[in-house]
C-alpha cells in the first residue's frame, strides 16, 4: 500500500489512479490528521508527502515520521511546488528519501516510486568495516564501536556504495545513478547535502568519507 498526503483533490486523485493502475494498491489523504488516523491501522511499503499542506505542513509530517521507531525507516518522497533549492535540502535533511516537483509526469512519478522501492526492500547480505564504523546491509544498521547510528534509507545506500567501493573514487554523477536509480539532472548538491548529514552522524569518523576535489568522494580501504 502506497499513501499520498496531498491537499490538492486532483492532484491526490490522479496520482492514486495511476499507482492503482500500474500494478500498486494506494490511499489517498488530505491532511495529516487523516493520514496519521490510518497509520494507527496500517503501515505504508512508500509515503508520497506533499510539503506545502494546510495545518500540519509535510515537512512537519516527515519529522514526526523520522522520531518515531516504527516509522523512522519509512521510504517518503517529497511532493512539492517549489522548485527552489532550499525546499529540496529541507526534506533531505529532515530525512526524504527522495522529492519531485510540481507539475510532473505520472510516468516520471512511477519511476521514483519503483526506484525508492527497489532499494528499500532488496537489501543484500553484506557487511563492511570501515576502522569502527560497520554496515550491515542485511540487517539495515550502521554502528560505531557497536552503537547504533541512526540513517536514512538515501544515507544508508550512500555510505554502502562507498564502503563496497572502498579504495575507489566515486564521482557525484556515479552517486546519483546508483543511489538514486535516474539522472539527477546535474543536480550533484543532492550528494553532497548526503554527505555532509553521514558525516555529521559519524562524528568523530566521519573523515572516513574522503572528499576528492572536482571529482567526488572515497572510503579508503576498508579493516
Amino acid at each position: 500500500m502506497i499513501y499520498v498526503v496531498e491537499d490538492d483533490s486532483s492532484i491526490r486523485e490522479l496520482i492514486v489512479y495511476t499507482l492503482c493502475n500500474t500494478g500498486f494498491k494506494a490511499k489517498g489523504f488530505s491532511n495529516a490528521s487523516s493520514f496519521f488516523e490510518a497509520m494507527k491501522t496500517q503501515a505504508p511499503r512508500l509515503i508520497l508527502l506533499d510539503i506545502m499542506m494546510p495545518g500540519e505542513d509535510g515537512i512537519s509530517v516527515l519529522r514526526r515520521l523520522r522520531g518515531r521507531a516504527a516509522t523512522k525507516k519509512l521510504p517518503v518522497i517529497m511532493i512539492t511546488a517549489k522548485s527552489t533549492e532550499y525546499d529540496k535540502v529541507l526534506g533531505l535533511d529532515n530525512g526524504a528519501d527522495d522529492y519531485i516537483t510540481k507539475p510532473f509526469g505520472m510516468m516520471e512519478l512511477i519511476s521514483r516510486v519503483k526506484a525508492v522501492l527497489r532499494r528499500s526492500e532488496n537489501s543484500p547480505d553484506e557487511v563492511y568495516t570501515c576502522g569502527r564504523v560497520t554496515l550491515n546491509a542485511k540487517s539495515h544498521t550502521v554502528t560505531i564501536n557497536g552503537m547504533l547510528i541512526d540513517t536514512t534509507l538515501k544515507e544508508f545506500e550512500l555510505l554502502r556504495l562507498l564502503m563496497k567501493n572502498a579504495g575507489t573514487v566515486l564521482t557525484r554523477d556515479m552517486l546519483l545513478e546508483k543511489v538514486w536509480g535516474y539522472d539527477f539532472c546535474g543536480e550533484t548538491r543532492t550528494v553532497d547535502v548526503h554527505v555532509r548529514t553521514l558525516r555529521a552522524k559519524l562524528k568523530d569518523f566521519g573523515d572516513i568519507i574522503e572528499t576528492v576535489r572536482g571529482v567526488g568522494y572515497k572510503i579508503g580501504d576498508l579493516s
